[in-house]
Formats: structure tokens, sequence, C-alpha cells
């Protein structure tokens, strides 16, 4: 008897502890969030976050105006597929986390009390001589990109891979977005490990612009990996161009 009365006392600590860490873990979204399910026809704070965020990432082109109509359907249903969610349209806890954890250098903007900007981008590498109208949230994820999945290898690697995600961009065949191409299931190991999220360094921004202005030391290739890791037959298959570090770059 006693033994039954431990196993059920442990059964509802554990049930309390589960429902705080939801419930904390929705917590961590809040700006403005709520607990709310955003829909269409949703309206207020949340819905004014939600397409800050979502524009913050490259989601999102539209008024910040706080209603959720088609504008905003679309690109949280966009967010959702390039995130591997269910794509419905519906913002319940699991996607404003996966947002919150995507946008977590967003702050609203205190200029024009909306929630659609974000901290003013250091005057570094990835802000100038940009010539192909890439927003500085795109040369951000690009940098962390070419930062988690190469930050070992020579200079010029990490340029290929720039190049890459360029290539990617421009290619019919692939989303024509940096945060697109980046956040396309499966197409990057940094984004599964999380290693996207790590501050890049200088370098990493530096390859990023010297991509951007022309130099493409992987010859055009769409694809590389890692002789050593890759457990993809797949990607064996690729016609090689070159080797650049520990990176085979195909096409």
């Amino acid at each position: 008897m006693k033994r039954r009365i431990v196993w059920i006392t442990a059964g509802i600590l554990l049930l309390l502890f589960g429902t705080y860490h939801l419930k904390a873990s929705l917590l961590t979204t809040k700006e403005t969030f709520s607990s709310a399910i955003l829909k269409v026809g949703s309206s207020g704070a949340d819905v004014n976050e939600l397409q800050g965020r979502l524009k913050f990432l490259g989601f999102y082109y539209g008024k910040i105006d706080g209603q959720f109509g088609n504008t905003t359907l679309k690109s949280v249903k966009w967010f959702q597929s390039e995130f591997g969610m269910p794509v419905d349209g519906v913002v319940g806890g699991k996607t404003k986390v996966k947002l919150w954890n995507a946008t977590k250098s967003w702050v609203p903007s205190a200029a024009d009390n909306t929630q659609s900007a974000a901290k003013p981008p250091k005057k570094d590498s990835t802000t100038s001589n940009n010539n192909l109208g890439f927003s500085s949230n795109d040369l951000k994820i690009m940098a962390n990109a070419v930062f988690g999945e190469s930050r070992g290898e020579p200079y010029e690697g990490q340029v290929a891979v720039a190049a890459v995600i360029l290539n990617r961009v421009k290619s019919p065949s692939f989303p024509n977005t940096p945060s697109g191409v980046i956040f396309q299931p499966g197409a990057f190991t940094a984004v599964a490990d999380g290693q996207i999220w790590l501050e890049p360094n200088e370098k990493a921004r530096k390859a990023v612009q010297d991509a951007i202005n022309g130099w493409d030391p992987s010859g055009g290739c769409l694809y590389y990996f890692n002789p050593e890791t890759a457990t993809s037959k797949w990607i064996w298959t690729r016609p090689q161009v070159k080797t650049i570090g520990k990176h085979i770059f195909c096409m």
C-alpha cells in the first residue's frame, strides 16, 4: 500500500513538473505573447509581435498592423514549412517557442510603437557593399550558417559555404531567400544541431561579404559534405567539383 502511494505521489509530481515546464516554455516567448492561440481573425499585441518576428526572419513583408489576415497566414505557413512543422497556419505554443528561438535578438521598435524592428545592426562587413539587395537579417543568418557549418575550415572553405547558399538562392530548385535556403528541412547540419544560433565571428561575416561580392571558390556548386561524417548515400552520387578543407563541393 505504501509503495502504491509513493508511485501515485511521484506521478503527480511529474505531472505538475511537466505542466510547469510547458508554461515556462511559453512564458519565455513573452515580449507580448500570451498563451492565446493565434489564427486568421486574431488581432492585437500578440499578432503585432508575430508579424514583427516573422519580418525579422524575412518571412513577412506586409504592414505591422496587428491584424491576422491572409498575408500573415501565408507567412506563418511559410515559416512552419521551412522549420519542419505542421503547416496549418495556426500559431500555438510550439510555433511560438520555435519562432522565439529563431528570433532571440529581435526587439520591439520604440520609434513607431510597433514590434517590427530588430536591434540596429553593428557596422561590420556584413552591412556594407551589399549589391544583391539582402537585408541585414539575411546577412546575419548567412554568417550564422557559415560559422555553424564551417568555422574550423580554411577561409576559402568558409567563403565557399556562403557561395553555396547564394547559389541555391539563385537556383529555381531552392527557396529564393537566404533564410528559406538555410532553414529548408534537412539542408544544413548546423540547423539540425542548433549551431546555427552561435554568434558568428568577423571571419564568418567577411566570408559572406566576399561571396556576395562575387567570389565563389566552390565553382558554382549547390552542395557540399564532409566525407568523414556524411550518412547520405545520395550525396555521393552528385558530381564532385573540388575539395576545400574537409568539405567536398558538388553539383
